[in-house]
């Protein structure tokens, strides 16, 4: 074997070993739908934390890829992208087009359209699992339908940490 193939095989090999590493921490996760806009858009490129939760639960307004129960195309569950807004414990309330979190109205800046239609009477979100929505509140499949209700911690695939595309939306979220 010539040294240029083993100076090449050492290269593909330590490549490797450092994507997979990366890969261990990160996932890259391209935005298909319209329910977080205006946060992400359809082909945002979105970098995915999958350690995030580890060691610690998510945060209110935290935005999470987690499976869903919804099977895609090829019979898996779907991945979905969503923004926390009930954690374990917190009665959530939805009337009039606005949202209560243990009683008190919350407020957003981030929605699209400044509402959430929907009615839920006073439903407390169960130990351990989150209530979650987009931010495109008028066309999100999210936590208010009983196809998606609440998400359990164990199905949250991670936290987004950065959009790197388009490159003049590049941003990073806490």
């Amino acid at each position: 074997m010539s040294e240029f193939t083993k100076s090449l095989l050492k290269d593909i090999l330590i490549a490797v070993i450092l994507a997979s590493i990366i890969l261990f921490f990160i996932r890259p996760t391209v935005v298909k739908q319209t329910s977080m806009q205006p946060t992400f858009n359809p082909n945002d490129y979105v970098i995915l934390y999958k350690r995030a939760y580890s060691n610690k639960m998510p945060k209110r307004g935290d935005v999470i890829v987690f499976e869903s129960s919804i099977l895609d195309q090829n019979g898996k569950d779907k991945l979905l992208i969503k923004r926390v807004i009930g954690l374990p414990g917190d009665i959530i309330t939805i009337k009039d087009d606005k949202l209560y979190i243990n009683g008190n109205i919350y407020e957003e800046d981030y929605l699209k359209d400044g509402i959430t239609p929907g009615l839920i009477d006073n439903l407390k979100v169960p130990d351990g699992e989150f209530f979650v929505m987009g931010d495109n509140r008028v066309v999100s499949l999210d936590s208010r339908s009983e196809e998606v209700g609440t998400i359990k911690k164990s199905r949250i695939r991670g936290k987004a940490v950065i959009r790197l595309f388009p490159f003049n939306k590049i941003k990073t979220f806490n």
